[in-house]
């Protein structure tokens, strides 16, 4: 079974390696970028059982920290995507300080609400540029070294990064600090009968999972050079829940699968509505374009009712 899995990697990094001479480059980036965001917001749903409604900050923060260092302080990407990820962290031991001590709906409930309150920082700040956007965010070049300009060199590097992050939470999952989240998550006052600081566990891993995806916010904002306050507001952090349940939650593959569906869907939803309305003849399908969000939402309710474990959990067996 390992051999399989194995194999089975190194012939999805070989599609992976391939694919931007296939398919549009920007386009293949944004896909890792959420894939590497749903995969931190499934360390803390999947491996902890912790359902966070406000990761969309640490995305969108790490966006605007990195991206206002690279435009406005002259720092290069390299330099910028550390202290934005940093910054995510520091976020996420603000939010988690003060949410890891609730359980429940009362936990998913304060990270939401600080989550709007950093939005609404992010819309009155000046230097965010409010509704506007953050614009203008320079690719430059990564220490020095490789020339980000290119979108084969850039694609590249973010393809490392992604897969960096990818095999750092593979590593948490199977070390013992994750064995004892998965514990947590399945019986915790069996884990406190046994001795475990379980809200020191639990804090530690909110950092984790806002440290990654800030570092996915900091490289998206590189990659299409600029950051919105759609990144940080509540719609984005239902979005990655979106393609955590989707993919399957507690599984390493789960959220990049989730996040090409998603992704492909928001963006040739009108294409496929033309090809039904024309097979079918019924019109109403060419406004599929602009009712994607009805679209996704059926396809959730549908995945959540016939598929509990998600796409990739059709083929994995329950734990």
């Amino acid at each position: 079974m390992k051999s399989f899995k194995f194999w089975l990697f190194l012939a999805i990094l070989a599609v992976a390696i391939a694919a931007p001479f296939f398919a549009y480059p920007i386009f293949l980036m944004k896909i890792l970028c959420f894939a590497l965001f749903a995969a931190a917001f499934n360390l803390l749903l999947g491996y902890t059982g912790l359902l966070s409604f406000g990761h969309a900050a640490f995305f969108g923060g790490a966006g605007y920290c990195a991206g206002y260092l690279m435009r406005d302080m002259g720092v290069g990407p390299g330099g910028a995507i550390i202290l934005g990820v940093l910054f995510a962290a520091a976020l996420g031991a603000l939010i988690g300080g003060l949410a890891i001590r609730r359980q429940g709906i009362y936990f998913s409930m304060i990270t939401l609400a600080l989550a709007q309150m950093f939005y609404f920082i992010c819309l009155q700040a000046p230097a965010s540029g409010g509704e506007d956007g953050f614009q203008g965010i320079p690719r430059g070049e990564l220490f020095g070294l490789i020339d980000l300009q290119a979108d084969l060199n850039l694609y590249y590097c973010v393809l490392a990064t992604v897969l960096a992050g990818f095999l750092f939470i593979s590593r948490i999952i199977s070390s013992p600090f994750g064995q004892i989240l998965k514990a947590i998550k399945e019986n915790e006052p069996r884990a406190i009968s046994l001795g475990y600081n379980v809200n020191r566990f639990k804090f530690l891993v909110f950092i984790l999972s806002a440290a990654l995806a800030g570092l996915a916010g900091a490289v998206q904002a590189l990659v299409l050079g600029f950051e919105t306050l759609t990144d940080v507001h509540w719609s984005m952090s239902g979005l990655v829940i979106l393609m955590t349940l989707v993919g399957g939650v507690g599984t390493l593959a789960g959220p990049f699968v989730g996040s090409l569906v998603i992704v492909l869907l928001e963006h040739r939803v009108g294409e496929i509505g033309n090809f039904l309305a024309q097979i079918t003849g019924v019109n109403w399908f060419n406004s599929l374009g602009e009712s994607v969000t009805i679209v996704t939402g059926l396809i959730f309710i549908f995945c959540v009712m016939a598929f509990r474990r998600g796409l990739v959990g059709i083929f994995t067996k329950k734990q």
